[in-house]
């Protein structure tokens, strides 16, 4: 068989060239998201008699104060907040990580009549802008009387569609093996669940809380509508207490967005680890 004389080589002369280009791009996108942030941090530390408002705007406070914190804890029920907030987000996470589980299982393993009906009826209610459905929520907390209370915001977060078609979708990929194993063991479908499913599917689980937890502690228009009481306010109600017709302080606003960014910011990256894709070893290993 003859020998080509040139034989073609690899082009691989571009690829450092491509690499420096993507890594650049990504820099600057990453630059992009971090001076809101650190425009953030910096209003809030600028002490009293600082212009907050120069032109360019400045990154680093001249005269760097704990001036807003110490008025935002001092002259402001913030932990009181922080509690509520923290309750609300920490009993929806496991309501939803218990219920969605709980329904997508059955949804993805078992057969029975009608199962893809409810799982359209299920996916189609992600459609539905929950100012659709604000007004007659509304309506039924007010007939069972929980009105005013932190059980009307965790009640409606209890159970998501998103979160049922994930752990769905999640379920699926688990190999077919390791069930029969587990019935073969004498687990009953509630221990296949438990010994099986959730543990093949701990980072979509943890992605899951993740999703939810961001969404009920940012949660603003639910908690506004449902509650009166100051006491029961949580955080971005009580960020928006700040902020009032007479007086705006930028400082202690900034301040306040601060403290709310941080419980996100310490989750994500305690929890950044475990968000892995699915794999069946972790089921084994279980």
């Amino acid at each position: 068989m003859p020998v080509p004389l040139h034989p073609r080589q690899p082009r691989t002369r571009n690829l450092p060239l491509a690499a420096a280009a993507q890594l650049i791009l990504l820099l600057l996108v990453a630059l992009a998201m971090l001076v809101p942030l650190l425009w953030l941090v910096s209003t809030s530390l600028k002490g009293p008699a600082e212009n907050i408002f120069t032109s360019p705007p400045a990154l680093l406070p001249a005269q760097p104060s704990l001036e807003a914190y110490t008025r935002l804890f001092g002259e402001n029920p913030i932990l009181t907040y922080l509690l509520n907030s923290t309750i609300v987000s920490a009993l929806a996470v496991l309501a939803n990580l218990l219920f969605c589980s709980l329904a997508a299982y059955p949804l993805a393993r078992m057969r029975f009549k009608g199962r893809g009906l409810v799982l359209a009826l299920v996916v189609a209610t992600i459609l539905i802008p929950f100012q659709v459905v604000m007004i007659p929520l509304y309506l039924l907390m007010v007939q069972i009387g929980l009105r005013n209370t932190l059980w009307a915001l965790i009640i409606p977060q209890a159970a998501t569609a998103f979160g049922i078609y994930m752990l769905r979708q999640s379920f699926l990929g688990v190999p077919v093996e390791l069930e029969e194993a587990a019935r073969c063991d004498g687990c009953t479908p509630l221990g296949e669940w438990w010994n099986v499913m959730i543990p093949a599917a701990r980072a979509d689980l943890i992605t899951l809380a993740m999703f939810v937890f961001i969404g009920t502690w940012s949660d603003f228009l639910w908690p506004l509508v449902i509650l009166d009481e100051p006491e029961l306010y949580t955080l971005p109600l009580g960020l928006q207490q700040l902020a009032s017709s007479f007086s705006l302080d930028w400082r202690l606003v900034a301040a306040g967005s601060v403290i709310s960014i941080l419980p996100v910011l310490v989750l994500f990256i305690g929890l950044q680890r475990y968000i892995l894709p699915s794999a069946s070893g972790d089921a084994v290993k279980g």
